[in-house]
């Protein structure tokens, strides 16, 4: 018999290592779309549909799975809020807003899941989960506000109201689509949900993918491409569902805040910042505010006394 304890830490397994590799993909992505390499429009693309031949390849070796015909209606939504939406609102709000910004809006996804969750799921809005989001935003917060000296911090309403797009994006495909994702295996979902994102964004990348002079680029953008296609994308969207099906949305929103986490370690390997105690106090304040929502209680949990 499987303990329920074994299947959340097999959740928090996943979502740990998925989103360490977004924190990894932060620097490798971006030095794929420095000048000589290739438009985030096209990055974008790239990933989708890499990710779709990978996952529909990958589904050649796996157990095979119906998919009910309303199923792959719902699975188009997941797509367009859990892809579409959630990355291409993030690349045009990225390029209309400072960096600063980005990530102080990244910290509010989730309030913003906590949010949705209790509007849609009725899940209660307990005292710990408010104090273990606040915790962990405020780490995130110290993180970045202490490098905010080194950029312009020049913003832009436009930008800024895409990126809370893109948390919202998310936080509506974490929790609406919740009993979908539990359904079925992480290659099934993965497979259809990227296959659509792909679709649907070719007629929208098709011009910047065709202009890409791809002799030009050098030897690093490629690998940069392929980490981001094959570690950040397939590798890390297989491991998400395992995380998803077993945690709740709140919880499995808090791991957003790896991610710049990872990113501050990675820029101080590269010489790109130094590590102080203001970096030390926001990990730790991170995990404890992770912890903190852990410890809170569902809406089941809660009826059963």
């Amino acid at each position: 018999m499987i303990k329920t304890s074994d299947i959340s830490f097999k959740g928090h397994s996943s979502l740990f290592v998925a989103y360490v590799i977004f924190g990894l993909s932060a620097p490798i992505g971006k030095s794929a779309m420095m000048p000589g390499g290739i438009d985030p429009f096209s990055l974008v693309f790239f990933r989708m549909a890499g990710a779709a031949l990978l996952f529909w390849t990958a589904s050649l070796f796996s157990p095979r799975e119906k998919v009910a015909k309303k199923d792959l209606f719902l699975l188009l939504g997941a797509a367009l809020f859990g892809i579409v939406i959630n990355q291409f609102s993030f690349i045009m709000g990225l390029s209309k807003t400072s960096p600063v910004d980005v990530s102080l809006i990244a910290t509010l996804g989730p309030i913003i899941t906590m949010l949705v969750s209790a509007a849609y799921l009725k899940e209660p809005i307990t005292l710990k989960k408010v104090l273990g989001v606040l915790v962990g935003a405020y780490g995130v917060l110290l993180l970045i506000l202490t490098g905010a000296q080194l950029l312009d911090g020049e913003s832009n309403l436009t930008g800024n109201m895409l990126c809370l797009l893109s948390s919202l994006s998310f936080a509506i495909y974490l929790t609406v689509f919740r009993d979908l994702i539990r359904r079925y295996s992480s290659i099934t979902l993965m497979k259809w949900m990227f296959l659509y994102a792909a679709l649907i964004s070719f007629p929208i990348c098709y011009e910047k993918v065709q202009i890409i002079d791809y002799n030009s680029l050098s030897a690093n953008i490629y690998l940069s491409i392929i980490f981001v296609v094959c570690c950040a994308t397939f590798i890390s969207y297989m491991l998400l569902p395992l995380g998803q099906k077993t945690l709740r949305p709140t919880i499995v929103s808090m791991y957003n805040y790896l991610q710049p986490m990872v990113s501050s370690v990675v820029a101080v390997a590269m010489g790109l910042d130094v590590f102080g105690w203001e970096k030390a106090a926001a990990a730790v304040l991170v995990f404890f505010g992770v912890f903190i929502v852990t410890q809170s209680k569902s809406r089941a949990q809660m009826l059963l006394g």
